[in-house]
């Protein structure tokens, strides 16, 4: 079964490193690309992908607002945070807007093929970064 997947992210370099982590896998499609929230939603409703990998901070309606929407339209498509922010509070409204995972960018390396395996057979993938405690000099 090919998983299609929508990318979406305001910078396209971060777009660019996400579909060199993902189109390797064998049955993994990039079926499309999106630089805001307006363009995710037209893109989510035209293109059907199965999973679509949303940034929170956008230009034009952030992720959570595309969230809501694409959910309300598209109840069985999946979504996957994969972004800066690295907040347990963030990360409760992103899963409280509809999505199935949330992935911090600076894990995405680790995280993300792994997260869309998931969110794609209808699991939940959250990942905040370990952060590395404090120690005494």
């Amino acid at each position: 079964m090919t998983i299609r997947i929508l990318l979406v992210d305001d910078h396209p370099i971060v777009r660019q490193g996400l579909r060199t982590l993902l189109e390797g896998r064998p049955g993994w499609e990039i079926v499309g690309e999106a630089s805001d929230g307006v363009e995710a939603l037209d893109k989510a409703s035209s293109l059907m992908p199965d999973v679509v990998v949303l940034d929170v901070t956008m230009p034009k309606m952030n992720g959570l607002e595309a969230c809501r929407l694409i959910r309300q339209k598209a109840s069985d498509l999946e979504i996957l945070f994969v972004t800066q922010h690295d907040s347990p509070q963030m990360m409760r409204e992103a899963l409280e807007a509809g999505a199935r995972g949330y992935v911090v960018k600076s894990n995405a390396a680790r995280d993300l093929l792994e997260a869309v395996e998931a969110v794609s057979q209808h699991r939940v993938f959250t990942a905040l970064a370990q952060r590395e405690s404090a120690r005494p000099c």
